[in-house]
C-alpha cells in the first residue's frame, strides 16, 4: 500500500471520529477536547493514547513521523474495526459520479445540416436548442436558489436568548442521584435538540423540541458540564456537581456500580478495600480482579489547581494474575479539566500516562519511571503547583515536572482507581495556611498557623 493511499485512510479515520463525536472540527478543539478524546478512547479500547499524540495525529503540532501500528489500530478499534488493517479492507474511496444528461448523448452529438442553413430542419434544431439552454438555464437558477436557501437555513445560528435551561439534583448528596433537566426549546427550527449530560458523548439524549423535562440518573460523583444543544450549537449550559457524600467506596460495573456500604470499607486510619471485604460479596481476584473506585467530591471553596500542595498514602498489595502491575491512578478532580497521576510497580512502568490541565505526558516518548513503587507497602504520593508549574514526587523523590496551559480552575475532590484492592490513607490539601484533610470520617478545613505560604 502507497504512502498516499496509508494518508487517505489516515484523514478518513480522523474526520470519521470528528463526525461521530459531533464537536465540531477538530482545529477548534482545545487541550481539555483531546484529554476527553483520550478518555473516551481508554474506556472503549483499555488504551489511553497521550493528549500529545491525538494532538500531532490531528496535525496540531508539528511532528515528522508517521503514527505507529498501536495508534492506528487503537482508533480504528475505536471506530468499531477489529483493527487498522481491519479499517483499511473495508475502506472505499468515493467514487466520481457518471456525468449526467438532460438529454440522450445521441441528441449531444447530432450534426446539422451543412447543405443548406436556411433549410426549415436547421431552423427547428436551433430553436429547439436554445429553448433547452434556456431550460437549463432555469434548471440551474432555481437549483442555485434552493442551495443557497438551504445553506443560509444551516448556517444561521440558534438564538441563546431563545431557549432556557435549568438543573436540579433530586439529592444534595450522593449517588446514585437523578437530575431534571427543564428545557425550553420551542424556538428550534429542526428537532435537533440535544441534552448533553457530561461530556461523554454517551450521554448525549435527544429530546422532544415542543416537551420541557428530561431526566437521568448519575451513578458516579463529578463535576460535569451539561448543554442543551440546538442544531449542533450549545445555546445554554450548567454546571453540575454530584458529590460524593464523604468518602465512597464502589466497584465498576455496567451501567449500575457495586456500592460499598460505608462500614464495609472506611476504617478508624484509612479507608480500604480488601479480600475479605469482596469475599463478602461474593467476589474473586481471579481470574479477572474487580476494578475499585474510592472518591471524596465535594465543594473545596477557593483551593485551585494552580496553587496547592496534595500528599496520599496508599497500598495496593495484590500484586498476581492480572494484577501483577499493581498499576493505581490517582484523579484530582478540578471543575472542567482533571489530574491523573499513575503508579505502577517498578516492571511496568513502561506504559504509563501521566495528564496535567491539558498537559499530557506517555512513558513511550518520557521517563517515568519514578512513578514505579513497591506498592505492596504504604507509598507516599505529594503534588506541588504554583503558578501552573506542578511538580510530583513519590516516596519524596521527584518523580517529573511540567507546566500545564489550561486556566486555573478550583478543585473539587479526588477520585483512586484500584485493581483488585486498595487502601488510601493520610491524604490532605494545603493551600498556604488553609489545610483540607480528608479524614476517614470526613473532610476537615483548619487553618495551619505554623505552616508558611511556600508549603
Amino acid at each position: 500500500m502507497t504512502t498516499n493511499d496509508e494518508q487517505v485512510h489516515i484523514k478518513a479515520c480522523l474526520y470519521e471520529i470528528e463526525t461521530r463525536l459531533n464537536w465540531g472540527p477538530a482545529a477548534n478543539w482545545g487541550n481539555a477536547d483531546f484529554e476527553k478524546l483520550a478518555d473516551l478512547i481508554a474506556a472503549k479500547k483499555g488504551v489511553q493514547l497521550s493528549v500529545s499524540t491525538l494532538k500531532r495525529i490531528w496535525g496540531k503540532v508539528s511532528y515528522n513521523s508517521a503514527p505507529s501500528l498501536t495508534t492506528l489500530d487503537t482508533l480504528a478499534v475505536f471506530l468499531d474495526h477489529g483493527n487498522w488493517r481491519a479499517y483499511q479492507q473495508q475502506f472505499r474511496p468515493p467514487v466520481n459520479p457518471a456525468p449526467t444528461f438532460l438529454h440522450s448523448p445521441a441528441e449531444e452529438t447530432t450534426a446539422l445540416p451543412e447543405a443548406n442553413p436556411v433549410s426549415v430542419n436547421s431552423q427547428v434544431s436551433t430553436t429547439i436548442n436554445r429553448k433547452r439552454l434556456l431550460y437549463i438555464l432555469a434548471f440551474v437558477l432555481v437549483l442555485l436558489v434552493v442551495i443557497g436557501f438551504m445553506t443560509a437555513q444551516r448556517n444561521t445560528k440558534p438564538d441563546p436568548s431563545k431557549f432556557s435551561y435549568t438543573v436540579n439534583k433530586v439529592m444534595s448528596e450522593g449517588v446514585p442521584n437523578s437530575v431534571v433537566f427543564t428545557y425550553d426549546a420551542t424556538a428550534a427550527t429542526t428537532d435537533s435538540v440535544f441534552i448533553q449530560q457530561t461530556w461523554d458523548i454517551r450521554r448525549k439524549t435527544l429530546v422532544p423540541k415542543d416537551k420541557h423535562e428530561h431526566s437521568a440518573i448519575y451513578y458516579y460523583p463529578g463535576y460535569f458540564r451539561t448543554r442543551l444543544m440546538v442544531d449542533g450549537e450549545e445555546v445554554k449550559f450548567h454546571n453540575l456537581m454530584i458529590t460524593s457524600d464523604g468518602w465512597l467506596g464502589l466497584i465498576e460495573n455496567n451501567p449500575v456500580p457495586l456500592y460499598f456500604k460505608k462500614e464495609e470499607f472506611i476504617k478508624a486510619d484509612r479507608v480500604e478495600v480488601d479480600s475479605s471485604t469482596l469475599k463478602a460479596y461474593q467476589l474473586s481476584l481471579h481470574p479477572q480482579a474487580p476494578r475499585i473506585r474510592f472518591f471524596n467530591q465535594r465543594d473545596l471553596g477557593t483551593l485551585q489547581d494552580d496553587n496547592f500542595t496534595f500528599e496520599t498514602k496508599l497500598k495496593n498489595d495484590f500484586n498476581a494474575g492480572t494484577g501483577a502491575c499493581q498499576s493505581v491512578q490517582v484523579l484530582i478532580q478540578c471543575k472542567n479539566d482533571i489530574i491523573i497521576i499513575p503508579l505502577a510497580a517498578k516492571t511496568c512502568i513502561g506504559d504509563l500516562n501521566l495528564v496535567a490541565c491539558g498537559t499530557g505526558v506517555s512513558s513511550k516518548e518520557a521517563d517515568l519511571s519514578k512513578f514505579g513503587a513497591d506498592l505492596s507497602q504504604w507509598t507516599t504520593l505529594r503534588v506541588e503547583s504554583r503558578n501552573k508549574q506542578m511538580t510530583f514526587f513519590v516516596n519524596g523523590v521527584q518523580a517529573y515536572s511540567l507546566t500545564f496551559p489550561n486556566d486555573a480552575t478550583g478543585i473539587v475532590g479526588l477520585q483512586y482507581r484500584f485493581n483488585g484492592v486498595g487502601a488510601v490513607k493520610d491524604t490532605w490539601f494545603r493551600d498556604g495556611k488553609k489545610v483540607y484533610d480528608f479524614a476517614p470520617g470526613g473532610v476537615k478545613m483548619y487553618t495551619d498557623s505554623s505552616s508558611t505560604s511556600a508549603d
